[in-house]
């Protein structure tokens, strides 16, 4: 049986909506972070990165939100969570999930803990309006190939990257412009909001739609 450590709203949305697509059974462990569940000396040992999510497969430990989704899909292509390899959707499939994994996701990390980049409030403040002005860009960019390769990041069809958007789109909601303000994302995550999937793993973690 597969397992999922994941804390409400985090990283591990994504992951556990695909686990929900593809109906294995897992075991979902809440982690209490603000408690400080992630540095306890047996959460460590399968992450020693302090950071949620933290996917089990057997005996055999992940981390990476990004990482587990690929992993997932690969092993379960029924699911449908990924095109076929070589062909022109994966392509699009790999792009996005790797721009929102490694471009906006690093940018709502400055977002958010602006404390790990400055020391004093006037930095970290700059730092985060920094992030929030590059975070309007990259929607921009998001929205702009969905216009052009659309209406799903890997074409006419949903994809683990959707699932991935969605939970970025929801971080968006303290954020000046919600992702949700750009036309095409925002027929795209009501998409995928709908999905049962998507409202089983929001029922689980206790979490509700910001629009």
């Amino acid at each position: 049986m597969y397992k999922l450590f994941a804390s409400p709203g985090s990283a591990g949305m994504a992951p556990h909506a695909a686990l929900e697509e593809i109906g294995a059974p897992y075991e979902l462990v809440l982690v209490d972070t603000e408690k400080g569940e992630h540095r306890r000396p047996e959460y460590l040992k399968l992450n020693p990165n302090a950071r949620v999510p933290t996917f089990m497969d057997g005996e055999r430990a992940m981390y990476e939100s990004a990482a587990i989704l690929f992993y997932l899909a690969d092993k379960h292509p029924d699911a449908g969570l990924a095109p076929a390899p070589g062909s022109p959707e994966r392509m699009l499939f790999c792009q996005w999930l790797m721009y929102l994994t490694n471009t906006v996701q690093e940018a709502y990390m400055q977002f958010f803990h602006a404390d790990y980049f400055a020391s004093s409030d006037a930095a970290r403040a700059e730092v985060k309006a920094t992030a929030e002005r590059r975070l309007e860009r990259m929607w921009g960019n998001v929205d702009a190939g969905l216009a052009a390769c659309g209406p799903y990041l890997a074409g006419k069809s949903f994809s683990g990257a959707d699932l991935y958007l969605h939970m970025l789109s929801r971080w968006s909601r303290n954020t000046a412009r919600p992702a949700w303000t750009w036309p095409r994302i925002a027929g795209l995550v009501d998409r995928v909001k709908v999905r049962p999937a998507v409202q089983r793993m929001m029922a689980q973690e206790g979490l509700a739609e910001p629009h």
